[in-house]
């Protein structure tokens, strides 16, 4: 799962329950209806642009450019996220900051992309409609990402969002948190491990899942297969998100193995419904949107997704970076889908709302307990504001 919900705020404060329930279902169907559908819109256009631009016809070096291009710019942006953190943040250039991070966001889905189309083209090759190639690479797939705790990195929209925030913008996890600044060959070796080994992982366990969905699911009929995907997807989905709170309870109850077990469960489940979203939408897409041309096609859905998400905020839902740990939340925060929008929103505001009624309550008993005070901090105010008015008129 490319994201953690700790942190992340279980309740408001001067709000009633009732809202905050209200509001998550709101951030689950814009998960669902609005992030996902433009994150599946960009992928599918990236990866049909580097069908068309990338040696078409010769599946093997296609594969090959797709593969170097990922694994590539994945290490390099593991390297350089301490460097992107010290060098652009708000506080020191904020124009500076928007564009070097959104252009950092363009840059690393565009890589993310690819480090998926690389290895999934290379293994279609030989094995795309082989059963039990398939079944095979899925099952060694899910037993060692659950054997190293990583299985939760499968999950993408609908069931998260990412949000662009400035804390955190530049930063990748790596396996086994090792800093830069601890030893540089071990860090190297863990950016190694975590790209390389997790994440083409994953890669098989969605393409392998994909693929049997392709030959069990109305084969021989590509719009309907795509309808019934994206109806048994949501559907799916849906009753996910509503098994939340059992799973947390249960999460809450045990410990250990069986904790993981249940996690590891109910996120093979969440799986199921999110490869059929995305297969559905982007089959769909295929089908329906400009099918003949499909270059236009993907060009349109490339920007339209791309500038919808960055102007919401989300554009980091984009990305696979990072690699987060089965079950690493505490109780049963480690099953509650880390779709977090509205919430932190609505939260931000009211938490400005509370501290301009602090501060305020904090003057007013000042006024009251040392009038004189009072008045030698209005005078401080008007002096500060008529020194700012004369320093203005100087400059110009």
């Amino acid at each position: 799962m490319r994201g953690s919900t700790a942190g992340l705020p279980e309740h408001f404060q001067g709000y009633s329950s009732k809202y905050y329930k209200f509001l998550t279902v709101l951030d689950s169907l814009f998960a669902s209806l609005v992030v996902c559908p433009c994150v599946v819109g960009y992928w599918r256009s990236v990866w049909g642009l580097m069908d068309i631009y990338a040696a078409p016809g010769n599946d093997f070096l296609s594969g090959i450019i797709s593969t170097v291009i990922g694994l590539t710019g994945h290490l390099v942006f593991c390297f350089s996220q301490k460097v992107l953190e010290h060098n652009f943040h708000p506080d020191k250039n904020r124009i500076l900051y928007y564009i070097v991070s959104r252009t950092y966001t363009v840059c690393f889905a565009f890589t993310c992309v690819n480090s998926w189309r690389g290895p999934w083209v290379l293994l279609d090759m030989p094995s795309k409609y082989n059963k039990l190639a398939l079944l095979v690479t899925i099952l060694v797939a899910v037993v060692s990402l659950a054997a190293i705790r990583c299985l939760r990195n499968v999950s993408a929209p609908p069931c998260l969002i990412v949000n662009d925030g400035v804390k955190g913008y530049f930063e990748v996890m790596t396996m086994f948190r090792v800093s830069m600044g601890e030893k540089t060959s071990l860090y190297i070796l863990d950016c190694i491990f975590s790209v390389l080994v997790v994440g083409t992982l994953v890669v098989f366990v969605w393409r392998g899942g994909w693929a049997l969905i392709d030959m069990f699911v109305f084969p021989n009929d590509d719009a309907l297969s795509a309808w019934a995907s994206l109806i048994l997807g949501y559907a799916s989905v849906a009753i996910a998100f509503l098994l939340q709170p059992v799973m947390r309870y249960l999460c809450e109850r045990f410990t250990g193995t069986p904790r993981l077990l249940i996690a590891d469960f109910f996120i093979l489940f969440a799986l199921f419904g999110t490869i059929n979203v995305w297969r559905g939408i982007w089959n769909l897409l295929n089908i329906y949107f400009l099918p003949e041309n499909l270059e236009l096609s993907c060009w349109i859905t490339h920007w339209v997704c791309l500038i919808i998400l960055i102007l919401l905020g989300c554009s980091n839902s984009l990305l696979v970076r990072g690699v987060y740990i089965d079950a690493e939340e505490p109780a049963g925060k480690c099953v509650v889908f880390p779709c977090y929008y509205l919430r932190i929103i609505f939260q931000g505001e009211k938490l400005k709302q509370l501290n301009l009624t602090s501060l305020t309550i904090e003057n007013f008993k000042v006024n009251i307990r040392d009038p004189e005070k009072a008045m030698e901090n209005n005078h401080v105010t008007v002096s500060t504001i008529s020194t700012t008015v004369e320093n203005h008129k100087e400059n110009i």
